[in-house]
């Protein structure tokens, strides 16, 4: 009898009585029936700590705006300064361990059991997916990050191609266009991805293959044992709730603070803290509505709306922009990229810290900052899919998807950069920085610019309002032991807090704040994550193939 049989409880097949329950069933059902005072449905250790900390958390720095913004600054430089090898080793070793899966038996095995079914379509299940994982994201970087990686941050070796005094030098022109698209599509490809699908596909096996509650403890069952259920497993999911609630609130805040900046730009709204706080209020008050629909009723139609616009804006930006450039640019970033991916990926011996620590080192402890949010969020609508066809469409599908939004807005904004000096994109991210307006200064300088900058502060909002309302489930199934139906009182608290810690954030120091929590969230989670790429293992090797 293997060990996956007694794990699941179901007769001996020699005949003899049903399986007694194993540490896996005791486990769930001591969560199952933690129902506290008011009759919510939450696990007591894990829910209290965490609620309790972030509401002191958001006291403590709206109580203290003008101290804690130097705090945040320092913090977060240290840790990507101190920190950048072990980020970037953790990174490649979460993309080695997928493409592992997708070609060897291991990638056979069915997520949900050898009989399980998908329960999404293809386009469904992909919007959801990629809305929760990239979206706000994808409209931030990019137009900013390939101008900016051309003209200034690539790694060392490139040259610039502009002098001094802001001139061309058309000799530097080709290597720098190549160096700055294989630069930002590292940041969104392979790398972020695997992060994710390491978390997705750990929470998706234990839960549904193993009979484990849908929640971060579960994957630590082969290394803890029965501590799973004990503090062991309630510092994960603390950590977990952290990474995922700050991880959140820095792509919030990027989300804030380039909708006020569109609206500042087609409408003439004022830019401020003010306006951005209206906006985060806004729009978690639109996330509590779809929160309060479920998963069927609000983020998957949300999401399938957010495929749909962001189709239509992609497919805009190519023909109305170079659109031979932008075609035959596809192809010759993805050779730039298969170049220059291992180069960018080595953890020492390199020169480039502005790159390496200012922006790889942040952009990968974001993604681990975020990986229980969407990773949990992938988890639960991944079921029936075996692991190869999950590692493919989790992993090399959204890699090609990214690839072409960064070709089609980073290379139009680039040819604008490259043709005129006196570009709007040029305005905002050479000659003074202001990343906010990136997006819009390059659908300025194309047709119809007053409708499209409309549809991309909607995109923006959009994409806001789904990375909320699916982060406020994931966070609440998270805190109720694994549950996906706590009661609502209880999705209305982590949705609202969300917001809270986004303004908190804002008011005490800006990107900086954001990016800080993120990155000192990253740092502890990412050693989680590389304790799960061995359970991975271990848990896949029990299963039938």
């Amino acid at each position: 009898m293997s060990d996956n049989t007694a794990n699941q409880g179901i007769p001996d097949p020699e005949g003899a009585a049903t399986v007694i329950q194993t540490d896996y069933e005791i486990g769930q059902d001591n969560i199952e029936t933690n129902v506290g005072p008011f009759n919510l449905d939450i696990h007591n250790p894990v829910f209290l700590v965490s609620g309790l900390t972030i509401v002191a958390f958001v006291f403590l720095t709206l109580a203290f705006q003008a101290e804690v913004g130097p705090v945040f600054d320092a913090l977060r430089k240290w840790l990507t300064s101190n920190l950048d090898w072990f980020f970037i080793i953790s990174g490649n070793i979460f993309v080695l361990l997928c493409l592992a899966l997708i070609v060897t038996p291991l990638g056979s095995v069915r997520i949900g059991g050898k009989e399980a079914s998908p329960d999404y379509s293809y386009f469904g299940w992909f919007a959801m997916l990629f809305a929760a994982g990239m979206g706000i994201g994808l409209m931030f970087f990019g137009v900013l990050e390939p101008v900016y990686h051309m003209a200034f941050s690539a790694p060392v070796g490139v040259p610039s191609p502009f002098d001094a005094d802001g001139n061309l030098i058309p000799e530097n022109v080709a290597a720098a266009k190549a160096m700055g698209m294989a630069a930002t599509i590292f940041h969104w490809g392979l790398h972020p991805w695997a992060i994710y699908a390491v978390v997705a596909l750990a929470l998706a096996l234990f839960s549904y293959n193993k009979g484990l509650p849908l929640t971060m403890r579960s994957i630590f069952y082969p290394i803890f044992g029965e501590r799973t259920w004990g503090w062991p497993g309630h510092v994960v999911d603390i950590l977990a709730v952290f990474a995922t609630l700050f991880g959140l609130a820095t792509s919030l805040g990027f989300g804030a603070q380039q909708a006020n900046a569109g609206l500042n730009f087609v409408f003439g709204v004022p830019v401020g803290d003010t306006a951005q706080i209206v906006l985060i209020i806004g729009i978690t008050a639109v996330a509590l509505i779809s929160v309060l629909r479920g998963l069927d009723g609000g983020v998957k139609v949300l999401s399938e709306i957010n495929m749909l616009i962001a189709a239509v804006l992609l497919l805009f930006v190519i023909f109305a922009g170079p659109t031979g450039t932008l075609v035959s640019g596809f192809f010759s970033n993805i050779s730039a990229y298969a170049k220059e991916i291992i180069p960018l990926s080595m953890p020492f011996g390199r020169e480039d810290d502005g790159f390496r620590q200012g922006w790889t080192s942040f952009y990968w402890a974001w993604w681990i900052s975020w990986s229980p949010f969407v990773g949990m969020f992938i988890a639960r609508v991944s079921r029936g899919r075996s692991v190869r066809e999950f590692i493919i469409c989790v992993l090399i599908i959204p890699t090609l998807v990214s690839i072409i939004w960064m070709t089609a807005f980073g290379g139009t904004a680039i040819e604008q950069v490259l043709t005129d000096t006196g570009s709007q994109v040029h305005q905002y991210v050479i000659a003074s920085y202001n990343p906010e307006l990136s997006l819009f200064g390059m659908l300025a300088d194309l047709p119809m610019s007053s409708v499209t900058s409309v549809i991309g502060v909607i995109l923006v909002i959009v994409f806001f309002v789904t990375s909320s309302d699916s982060g406020s489930l994931v966070i609440d199934t998270i805190t109720a032991g694994g549950k996906v139906d706590a009661p609502v009182p209880q999705r209305v608290f982590w949705c609202t807090f969300e917001g809270l810690v986004a303004i908190a954030l804002l008011l005490g120091g800006g990107l900086g704040a954001l990016q800080a929590m993120a990155v000192s969230t990253g740092f502890p989670f990412t050693i989680v994550l590389l304790l799960a790429c061995y359970a991975i293992v271990k848990g896949l090797l029990d299963e039938p193939r």
